[in-house]
């Protein structure tokens, strides 16, 4: 679980298009300054997203940020959305529609679905070495935010 004031670790490499299809799929609402609602691919699940840059400091409470520690694809979402990371259009139009929650669950290997995904933005006609070093880029860009979880706003 993510401890209180603990840096959180860049996620795995799907997240990055995890985070793209979310914002193609149009799953992130503002609720307020610095507070976001995002929506799970199957609209089962909605993630409370806070994020103040100013302060490095993010909460989330998807399984990935608040129990393994990383930087969550709802964190990273609103983070695109906001243009504090870089953000690929031409990919997230994509990644519209991808059932994630289903086939991560069918598959149980990130590796597995993200060449699935990577297989379709190909047939999309964006080669793999593309996407590839867009989220080679987004994970630096990640790492130099250095963001803190906290389950304290104010």
């Amino acid at each position: 679980m993510a401890r209180e004031g603990k840096k959180l670790r860049n996620p795995p490499r799907i997240k990055i298009l995890e985070a793209l299809g979310a914002i193609a799929d149009g799953r992130i609402s503002k609720i307020r300054e610095k507070r976001y609602l995002v929506r799970s691919s199957d609209g089962t699940r909605s993630y409370d997203v806070y994020v103040d840059i100013s302060r490095r400091i993010v909460y989330s409470n998807d399984n990935g940020t608040k129990y393994r520690g990383y930087i969550g694809y709802p964190i990273i979402a609103v983070l695109m959305v906001e243009k504090i990371i870089s953000f690929d259009k031409s990919i997230a139009e994509l990644l519209k529609g991808i059932p994630w929650r289903s086939l991560n669950e069918k598959y149980k290997k990130y590796a597995i679905v993200e060449d699935i995904v990577l297989k379709k933005i190909e047939k999309g006609g964006i080669p793999r070495n593309r996407v590839l070093s867009f989220i080679n880029k987004v994970l630096r860009e990640l790492s130099r935010l250095e963001v803190i979880y906290s389950e304290k706003f104010v």
